[in-house]
């Protein structure tokens, strides 16, 4: 390693010593236009990737803890009512909100059955087919539910797919664009010493640098969460098929 630095400073002495005494912010600060605009757009990107990530963080942990604790509470309780006051207080849990959505159309449905008409006519076969409607609304309702909650949990997360699958690019529009102007200097100045090559080198792999800094986190955080979000939307799923049935036992004798 010291050696390659001799051999550097022997090279371009002046370069190197500003190079190790500037840094990174040194290059950046010395970039062209086109590069430092490649730059913002990329940290832009990753500011708010990062703020995706830590708001998505804190929204699939609480939705993760509270579906376990409602799982528990449905199971322990066998009052609906008790259920759905519980379930209101969890805000973020999906499983919660598919319960909600269910039970209020549950309710309408008992509202009607109740009706002293309907109650006069038991075997009568529009009264069977009014609780055929009744359970396949409160199955509409609990698969809007569902819809509802995933499209919530997915919510910027194809941001984080957009910054991971275009940042290399606007990047490597950086490099390309420091790269030429490389040449160009080399062109101007008739030589190729690592003097006047280096700068614009460093230059322009600065923003390949920046656009994998951004597009790394984003791709990573995106598959984490898209995984977390199918098991959350199959959890929500199976709960649905298992409270369906539960109506259907308790309202056609199943």
């Amino acid at each position: 390693m010291n050696s390659i630095l001799s051999f550097l400073g022997f090279l371009a002495p002046g370069y190197l010593e500003n190079s190790l005494k500037g840094g990174v912010g040194h290059i950046v600060l010395n970039a062209g236009p086109m590069v430092q605009l490649v730059l913002v757009v990329l940290l832009i990107f990753s500011v708010v990737s990062w703020t995706i990530i830590f708001d998505k963080f804190r929204l699939i942990r609480r939705a993760e803890r509270e579906s376990v604790e409602f799982l528990e509470f449905f199971w322990k309780s066998k009052k609906l009512p008790m259920i759905f006051g519980e379930a209101k207080k969890m805000k973020d849990s999906p499983l919660a909100e598919v319960f909600r959505a269910g039970y209020v159309e549950l309710s309408k449905f008992s509202r009607a059955k109740a009706d002293p008409i309907e109650r006069e006519k038991p075997d009568d076969i529009s009264s069977i087919s009014t609780e055929l409607s009744g359970i396949d609304n409160v199955s509409r309702a609990l698969r809007q539910a569902v819809t509802s909650e995933t499209t919530r949990l997915e919510k910027a997360l194809p941001f984080l797919a957009t910054t991971g699958n275009t940042s290399p690019f606007i990047g490597l529009f950086g490099t390309v664009w420091g790269i030429m102007n490389a040449f160009r200097g080399i062109g101007i100045k008739g030589s190729a010493s690592l003097a006047v090559v280096a700068p614009g080198i460093s230059e322009a792999l600065i923003a390949t640098a920046a656009g994998l800094a951004a597009a790394i986190p984003a791709v990573v955080a995106y598959n984490y969460y898209l995984n977390k979000v199918t098991v959350l939307t199959l959890d929500m799923e199976n709960f649905s098929s298992e409270f369906l049935n539960i109506i259907e036992r308790h309202v056609l004798g199943k």
